[in-house]
């Protein structure tokens, strides 16, 4: 299955360096993050549209806790996603901020049982502005509940490309 690109596309791009003297700037806590996804992925011999949305909040400096989803419309059959999930982004230093981060994820697929899976995530954001950044990592995810008499795989690794807007 390939997994889609993250587009966020909600906050206007500043020059300023993403992290403000001293601070962890827009990983810094009370930071709040909004993301939109578009992209492709492929399950079941199909190809879908993936739309999704999601928000995170930085409840410790570099500690950031969030709630996604997404729908897979254009194959069959139907499926959507929730995401719970946390991170944590090392904001101290230079403008490249590695990141780590863990999720559990339901999924509800149209006529077969629900799958759930747990995953963990790494890779690096680049600051692209006061507000904003461009990440690149790598996703394992896992199938808790997986029959491989219905799912083709149990387990999966997948890049990840994000851009991410704080407020």
């Amino acid at each position: 299955m390939n997994r889609s690109v993250l587009i966020a596309l909600l906050a206007l791009l500043s020059c300023a360096p993403a992290q403000a003297a001293g601070g962890a700037g827009m990983f810094g806590q009370g930071q709040t993050h909004l993301m939109i996804e578009a992209g492709n992925g492929y399950a079941f011999n199909n190809g879908y549209l993936i739309l999704g949305a999601g928000v995170s909040y930085y409840v410790l400096d570099g500690l950031g806790v969030g709630l996604a989803f997404e729908n897979w419309s254009g194959g069959t059959p139907g499926i959507r996603k929730i995401t719970p999930s946390a991170q944590y982004v090392f904001y101290q230093g230079s403008s490249i901020k590695p990141y780590i981060g863990g999720f559990y994820r339901h999924a509800t697929i149209t006529g077969l049982p629900s799958l759930n899976s747990v995953g963990a995530r790494a890779g690096v954001y680049f600051a692209s502005g006061s507000h904003a950044a461009i990440g690149a990592g790598i996703v394992h995810e896992s199938y808790l509940n997986c029959q491989t008499a219905i799912y083709a795989t149990c387990s999966e690794s997948y890049p990840e490309i994000s851009a991410v807007f704080s407020f």
